[in-house]
């Protein structure tokens, strides 16, 4: 994991999620940078709107979704690598209780297990979830993905996988050639998605060993589009 670079989100990071309007801008272009491992090495993220859908799109050095991460054979301590967009979004524009933390699509990659909604298999495949963040010390990336704790019944999505984490499946297209990722979500699902801000991150991230909470952390921020997490890219329709 160490050859591929990290940047820690963070705590002071954090803070910065609320937008600047001062440096808002369309689409996030950034420099490549030698340090960090060209399959996540972000140039450009946007988001635009065409066709009834919002088409998310992240252009990296090369060979988008060529570096996987190594097979354990166990659940536990098992990786997952993603290509993240965080937004403005509030988890209950996707179909979780709302006010519940930071709201990411994310494309992942996990060879050791399956998440897919009803039960489908995704663990070959680089494919999409929304998932939910909060902030916790705990994990070395600053971040987890939100657990469910045993006996609590929030609100959920009807693709929510079964697992005891805010995170959802849905069966968007998703494509990875070249350099770039692109996933494209109905607007007809999530509205807001038309005036929503946003971020790009590449990022790894581990189940916890014990399987306690938190369950799924951040382990490691390859690179971030803004440099810190602060939203600057605004969704607009195509050109």
């Amino acid at each position: 994991m160490n050859r591929l670079g990290t940047a820690g989100l963070g705590l002071a990071a954090l803070a910065l999620l609320g937008l600047s309007p001062a440096v808002m801008a369309h689409e996030i272009k950034v420099k490549s940078d030698d340090k960090v491992l060209a399959s996540f090495d972000i140039v450009e993220t946007r988001i635009t709107t065409e066709a009834g859908k919002a088409v998310f799109r992240t252009r990296v050095r090369t060979d988008a979704g060529k570096v996987k991460p190594a097979a354990t054979g166990k659940f536990p301590g098992s990786e997952v690598y993603a290509y993240v967009w965080p937004t403005s979004l509030n988890s209950g524009d996707i179909g979780f209780d709302t006010g519940q933390g930071i709201v990411a699509l994310a494309v992942t990659f996990h060879p050791d297990f399956d998440d897919g909604a009803r039960g489908a298999k995704n663990r070959d495949v680089w494919h999409p979830h929304w998932v939910v963040l909060n902030e916790d010390k705990v994990c070395p990336g600053g971040l987890k993905v939100k657990d469910i704790p045993e006996g609590a019944k929030p609100k959920l999505p009807e693709t929510w996988p079964g697992v005891p984490l805010l995170i959802d499946s849905p069966a968007y297209p998703t494509e990875l050639k070249g350099d770039a990722v692109e996933v494209q979500v109905p607007l007809a699902s999530i509205g807001a998605l038309a005036t929503a801000s946003f971020d790009g991150v590449t990022a790894g991230l581990r189940v916890d060993g014990n399987l306690h909470a938190p369950l799924l952390c951040v382990s490691n921020v390859f690179k971030v589009a803004s440099g810190n997490l602060s939203l600057p890219g605004k969704v607009v329709p195509a050109r």
